[in-house]
């Protein structure tokens, strides 16, 4: 990024935060700040160690400094702004969840557009919160687009906030499904008697009420459903799709789920025998894979993390870190909705190192390698991440 440039992106990050408002996280005054600034050279310099009151007024202090990037701490702490973590003496901690779409699986960087990184992102996000308010009943969420490639939320339950980092690194593992391996680890064990039988029986039921077991079971109804509408013959294909389900077991399968649905719907294991348990492992499979929350687990299990704070710009893309209502979350557009208001409006002219395509404010727009006249929400996006420099006034 050349001086012009910097000194363009500067300038317009601090017309933007004179003209919003900004609230600060809870007990701001208890948390550590930071920020990049806009430095010469390739290199970012990270500030950091300050306590509110190191800053002053926060939205004064974004006006004066301006700077690329602004965090706060999930942890808050006796004395913030001690220059070792040691010394701040630590009391409690956000639950944070990063999700980044570069880390997720199926998306690839080099061919995927930056607005289906997103999309899968937000895909992403929907099974993380359905861990979160579905399993652990948490409430207190703060929901932010992180103005780059992925999403935030904050849990201020205060329950978790004491945790440690094994504590949280727990939660990880639930929510990546990490060490559930086999559904009989998501069954409980029910014995039957009386009703002719002469012997108790055991009989392995899946939890269908909550957790992984929930999960793998909306996935063998659904299937028993989808063969249920289907003749035999197609339905027996469609079950030895699964590996490891022969012509016998499926043909079992298909009889267990036409004649005996209850049983599949109520979770029991031992409806089709070994088949029926082979089956839930492979959708158990397919769980893990599909809904699972990919989460960024360093973000999580750190207690001193800086965060980036809702309501301040994305130095890498120009985007605004935008807290997200929870009802307004499916209709939330993050190329449009995260487009600061400061940047639209008006054309300025940037150089394109390369011809591509940017998808921004709800529209396509077609870049070519050169001078171009863009609206300013694109040129500064292109700027942020390295792609254009601020062309010369006149050009």
């Amino acid at each position: 990024m050349d001086e012009r440039t910097r000194s363009y992106l500067r300038g317009r990050f601090g017309d933007h935060y004179r003209r919003v408002s900004i609230d600060p996280p809870p007990a701001a005054e208890d948390r550590e700040w930071g920020y990049i600034p806009y430095t010469a050279g390739d290199g970012t310099t990270m500030v950091r160690h300050n306590s509110h009151l190191d800053i002053g007024a926060l939205e004064a202090f974004l006006a004066s400094e301006r700077p690329r990037h602004v965090y706060f701490s999930a942890g808050r702490y006796d004395d913030p702004g001690a220059r070792t973590m040691d010394a701040k003496g630590w009391r409690e901690s956000d639950l944070v969840f990063d999700l980044d779409a570069d880390h997720l699986p199926g998306v690839d960087p080099e061919t995927d557009s930056y607005g289906e990184m997103l999309a899968s992102c937000k895909d992403a996000l929907w099974a993380l919160l359905d861990f979160l308010e579905a399993d652990f009943g948490f409430e207190d969420l703060t929901i932010a687009f992180s103005g780059g490639r992925g999403y935030h939320v904050h849990v201020r339950d205060p329950a978790v906030r004491t945790l440690g980092r094994e504590e949280r690194r727990e939660i990880v593992d639930y929510v990546r499904g990490i060490g559930v391996e086999s559904v009989d680890l998501l069954a409980r064990v029910e014995t039957v008697s009386g009703m002719g039988v002469k012997d108790p029986v055991e009989k392995r039921v899946l939890r269908t009420d909550g957790g992984w077991g929930r999960r793998v079971h909306e996935r063998l109804v659904a299937l028993a459903d989808e063969v249920r509408a289907a003749d035999r013959e197609r339905g027996i294909d469609r079950l030895r799709e699964f590996d490891g389900i022969g012509e016998k077991g499926a043909a079992t399968l298909y009889d267990a789920m036409t004649d005996n649905y209850e049983q599949i719907a109520a979770g029991n294991l031992e409806a089709a025998g070994r088949y029926t348990r082979k089956l839930a492992d492979l959708c158990l499979e397919a769980a893990l894979v599909g809904d699972g929350a990919p989460i960024d687990e360093p973000v999580t299990t750190d207690i001193n993390r800086l965060i980036r704070l809702p309501g301040s710009l994305h130095g890498g893309s120009g985007l605004c870190v935008r807290r997200i209502d929870r009802a307004d979350l499916a209709a939330f557009d993050p190329l449009v909705d995260a487009v600061p208001e400061t940047f639209r409006d008006h054309e300025i002219a940037v150089e394109s190192d390369a011809a591509r395509t940017v998808e921004l404010d709800g529209e396509t727009h077609n870049i070519t390698e050169g001078i171009n006249s863009v609206s300013e929400c694109v040129g500064v996006f292109l700027m942020a991440r390295g792609h254009a420099e601020k062309a010369r006034e006149g050009t």
